[in-house]
């Protein structure tokens, strides 16, 4: 996965993509000990891309570089806030 498309991601997003490729990182290092694994490059990779998203996630922590916020929907934004513009 390239970095740029890991930074176009949300905090929430690169942390559910971690744990999903963490989850087939598993599968896939049982499916090696079980020599039943047709790529092992595959499992290279998916080791680098959670080390990408640790770094992003990290350069976050550490304030170097800020992640992209969450969209915010009109709709949302609507039924948060009465007519005068006050919260609720």
């Amino acid at each position: 996965m390239k970095m740029i498309t890991l930074r176009d991601m949300t905090r929430d997003e690169l942390i559910q993509k971690k744990r999903e490729m963490a989850e087939e990182l598993f599968n896939l290092s049982m499916r090696k000990t079980l020599k039943e694994l047709d790529n092992p490059l595959k499992l290279r990779t998916l080791r680098r891309d959670i080390a990408r998203i640790d770094t992003i996630l990290s350069e976050d922590r550490l304030g170097k570089r800020k992640i992209v916020k969450a969209p915010v929907s009109i709709l949302d934004k609507g039924a948060t806030e009465d007519k005068t513009g006050k919260a609720e």
